[in-house]
């Protein structure tokens, strides 16, 4: 049997780049995926259709329906394949501030409990396999709002004079003493978990913590994915509403492919404990009215979008995440996508199917 790879939230925008991404490097690719998403946020945000896509066009492709908070479930993955598991990618998550007040405890046990299920069998059954984990620029809670930041005409942006000016946030910002939002506080969890199980037990982990990310594949929502939704909005007249900060939050942006090429230098000189600000940094970040100012100029027309004065909890004012540490681990990679090409990608991709299914 060929090396396989197993991938968590197969079907979601990460998942299904490094399936396809590993399958054309002759993994066999086991993908554990129950469309929560659709669960989560509503039927516009399913994942099936990316699901029948990966079956139809990755012959070696396996599919498994499962909740990753089902131990017993995924332990039968994991003995099944325990001799051939060479890497494992975790990418499911319940990804929304707003969602997870609605349901802590559902929250917690999908992003915390889930992880920690996924970490013990890898232990149990493959501790010479990496261990990937996506984590999240909110595990730094709200701190980032307290840079000295300054308004422009259309972005917030750090003084010229602070030493993220350059390069953006690193890992040395405390996570402590901040409002992270609920979802914050359960991927924190599920973050030191991957990092106790790389330096306590000696498993090969990393945590990626990314800023936005993004791509042609991402089932965006108004809860989570920011450029998905913004630009199925912009391409289908559905209205946006735009939350606080007069619109000029920033956010770097990461394509699902330059994430994946991160993965894979990862992969093949992996390193135990590790963290690691992943995003597009200086080369790709945007504010909420420079992305709908790109939109409208794909698209040709108007967005139809109000504002709201009140902020999402804990919602970050500023981000831009610094690659160095990364970079420095692994020099061959770098970014090769910008905002304005990734909001092109997902619109040549998406349009058809936004207006067929409405």
């Amino acid at each position: 049997m060929n090396k396989v790879v197993l991938i968590t939230g197969s079907a979601g925008l990460i998942g299904s780049e490094a399936a396809r991404f590993f399958s054309a490097r002759g993994f066999r690719v086991v993908g554990i995926d129950n469309d929560m998403r659709a669960q989560l946020f509503g039927a516009d945000a399913s994942t099936a259709w990316n699901r029948e896509r990966l079956i139809q066009d990755l012959p070696n492709y396996v599919h498994a329906s499962i909740d990753i908070r089902d131990s017993a479930a995924l332990e039968e993955v994991f003995r099944t394949y325990e001799s051939v598991i060479s890497l494992i990618v975790h990418t499911a998550a319940q990804p929304s501030h707003d969602w997870a007040a609605r349901d802590p405890h559902a929250d917690f046990t999908i992003n915390a409990n889930g992880t920690l299920n996924l970490l013990e069998l890898t232990r149990r059954y493959c501790p010479h396999a990496p261990f990937i984990f996506t984590s999240t620029n909110k595990v730094y809670g709200d701190t980032p709002n307290r840079l000295p930041l300054e308004e422009l005409d259309q972005r917030w942006e750090v003084a010229s004079d602070h030493p993220y000016f350059q390069q953006g946030i690193d890992e040395t910002m405390s996570i402590d003493g901040s409002m992270h939002s609920l979802f914050g506080a359960s991927k924190v969890a599920a973050d030191v978990l991957v990092q106790e199980y790389g330096r306590y037990f000696g498993l090969k982990t990393a945590c990626f913590r990314g800023g936005c990310l993004t791509g042609p594949s991402h089932s965006g929502t108004q809860l989570h994915g920011f450029l998905a939704y913004l630009m199925k909005c912009a391409a289908t007249g559905k209205p946006y509403t735009v939350f606080g900060y007069e619109g000029k939050q920033v956010r770097d942006n990461i394509h699902s492919a330059d994430l994946i090429d991160a993965f894979w230098a990862f992969y093949e000189e992996p390193r135990s404990g590790e963290v690691y600000n992943i995003g597009g940094g200086r080369d790709c970040n945007c504010s909420m009215l420079e992305a709908i100012e790109i939109c409208e100029q794909i698209t040709g027309q108007n967005l139809n979008w109000t504002y709201s004065e009140q902020n999402r909890a804990g919602d970050h004012i500023w981000w831009v995440s610094d690659t160095r540490r990364f970079r420095a681990h692994f020099p061959q990679w770098t970014i090769r996508h910008d905002v304005a090409s990734i909001l092109e990608e997902i619109y040549a991709a998406n349009y058809r199917r936004w207006l067929e299914v409405g």
